[in-house]
């Protein structure tokens, strides 16, 4: 069971909830079933804040029974997280970096609710801590394979959200790999990560410009990259297989995030009597959970168009990541605008 409370009257609904999931003689909410999520937007976008409810619909196999929050404002935050932990429930989730703030007020009131900013970038000792994928490593990856595949040697990214970490991350991956690599690599930022016509506008400039690769990092948008590279027939990668689907011929590959996976992993660990205070980054370097994973469909990583020798390329940069004996570090100078 799942309860959804929207951002005026969580505290009424939380109650309510508890109350009527208790058997007749009154017991003790047991802590460590519970988990919740804070959402910025509404799970029905298709987008950002649906992902954020499938991840919290992936706890039920570890035993949590669940509640949200949508549409929850900043100044809403530091309330709603607070009367989640004060309900008894173990893990409180914020879905995005932003909520990391009002958990730090929240937590030393709270010292067995472990704090959980998704696809944040910092934490807090001993119970706030954020969860990402590396997005540097699989950046990387791109850049390496846009400018492999790319016959003018121009590649380019389409991007929302400039200067966010993990933005930076993906952006200044794919600049650093793709150059490498012996391409040049352009990056444009949209204001939308939904505008798919933005993006596709985008996508079409940077065409227009020689690139004859496309990546990027969207939400909602990213069809709008896929839609430009099927327009003027460039190759191009997603974040989805029904990205795939739009551009068989077309899709290089796509990143397929593994949240389930991501907080499944922790929140075992969460059950068992461990807190996090930090910020836990999934990747090659984290096996058997990587966090993502290079996927064209569901039996192949990468479209049969690609050369065995990139493929082979690309799978020792993952064991070189795996190893460590590869890291990289992009700087908000690597993810720049621009060429």
């Amino acid at each position: 069971m799942t309860n959804s409370i929207s951002r005026s009257c969580w505290r009424a609904a939380v109650a309510a909830a508890l109350l009527a999931a208790l058997p007749a003689i009154a017991r003790p909410a047991l802590a460590e079933d519970k988990a919740a999520i804070l959402l910025p937007g509404s799970i029905n976008d298709q987008s950002w804040n649906a992902l954020g409810y499938s991840i919290l619909q992936s706890l039920k196999s570890h035993g949590f029974t669940t509640a949200y929050s949508e549409n929850v404002s900043d100044a809403d935050e530091t309330e709603a997280l607070r009367d989640y932990a004060s309900h008894g429930y173990l893990v409180v989730m914020g879905h995005s970096g932003r909520f990391v703030s009002a958990m730090q007020q929240v937590a030393p009131d709270f010292p067995k609710t472990q704090f959980i900013a998704v696809s944040g970038n910092e934490g807090m000792a001993p119970n706030v801590m954020s969860i990402d994928w590396n997005n540097a490593q699989f950046g990387c990856q791109l850049g390496t394979l846009a400018a492999r595949m790319s016959k003018t040697h121009k590649v380019a990214g389409v991007y929302g959200l400039e200067g966010v970490p993990n933005i930076t991350a993906q952006a200044g991956g794919f600049r650093i790999c793709a150059t490498k690599a012996g391409a040049q690599a352009t990056i444009l930022y949209v204001s939308d990560m939904e505008d798919a016509a933005a993006a596709k506008e985008a996508g079409l400039s940077l065409i227009a410009q020689g690139a004859d690769v496309l990546t990027g990092k969207l939400n909602a948008a990213e069809a709008g990259l896929v839609e430009a590279a099927k327009q003027k027939h460039v190759f191009v990668t997603g974040r989805g297989l029904d990205q795939t689907k739009m551009a068989p011929d077309l899709v290089l590959t796509n990143i397929i995030e593994d949240w389930p996976a991501m907080f499944g992993a922790t929140a075992d660990q969460v059950k068992q009597g461990k807190l996090f205070g930090s910020f836990v980054m999934y990747g090659y370097n984290t096996a058997p959970v990587t966090g993502a994973a290079l996927r064209y469909s569901d039996g192949a990583a990468l479209n049969p168009l690609v050369p065995a020798s990139v493929a082979k390329e690309l799978q020792d940069e993952a064991a070189a990541f795996a190893s460590g004996a590869l890291k990289i570090t992009p700087t908000r100078e690597d993810a720049r605008g621009g060429s």
